[in-house]
């Protein structure tokens, strides 16, 4: 009989998971200064917050219901985009939701859930093909997308759905950047044919 081993299968995924645990065992004055998007840029704490304010984490809850999610679609995402291409769109992700929170908030952000919604709708476009928009995308557009919308027009409950409209739209974009084209013929490498492509 085989013998079975543990082994660590997906190292992007698996690293973020526990960097942010990490993190979030750290004193409160330490997250609250290196783990937090500010509303303006100005300082050291401030540029790094731009993008290390996705491993940071109001409380349990929040971590824990970012991360069940990043590591049920994280691994399916890592094997088929490999683990730099997926490491560089998770920090695209926290870069442009970090810009966005300068933009168009006056609070501060943390967590991951922008990188949530980006794995979303990443993998909702799975078997996008070139020139077609898939119907699965669509809907969850609706859903996910429309529901934080409206949320975000409307709803005053201290989670910032600009995040989670700015981590699908990036989603969704590298997705149809690494769109196969319908031809089933084997096409060769060519630089800048999509993010997955490009990085491997």
């Amino acid at each position: 009989m085989a013998r079975l081993r543990i082994t660590y299968n997906s190292p992007v995924v698996l690293t973020f998971t526990l960097a942010a645990v990490a993190v979030f065992l750290l004193p409160n004055t330490v997250r609250d200064s290196w783990f937090v998007a500010r509303p303006h840029l100005d300082g050291a704490q401030s540029y790094v917050g731009l993008v290390s304010y996705v491993l940071g984490h109001g409380n349990w809850q929040h971590l824990l219901s970012n991360f069940m999610l990043i590591l049920l679609i994280g691994p399916i995402l890592e094997e088929r985009h490999g683990s730099i291409p997926l490491l560089v769109m998770i920090l695209v992700t926290a870069l442009v939701g970090g810009l966005a929170n300068i933009v168009l908030s006056s609070t501060g952000l943390l967590g991951a859930s922008g990188v949530v919604f980006m794995m979303i709708l990443l993998a909702s476009m799975a078997n996008v093909r070139a020139g077609e928009i898939p119907l699965t995308l669509i809907i969850i557009a609706v859903v996910f997308m429309g529901g934080e919308l409206v949320a975000e027009l409307h709803a005053n409950d201290g989670i910032s759905h600009t995040a989670h409209l700015v981590g699908g739209a990036t989603g969704a974009a590298f997705g149809f950047l690494g769109a196969r084209p319908r031809s089933n013929k084997k096409v060769g490498k060519q630089t800048g044919a999509g993010v997955d492509r490009v990085l491997r």
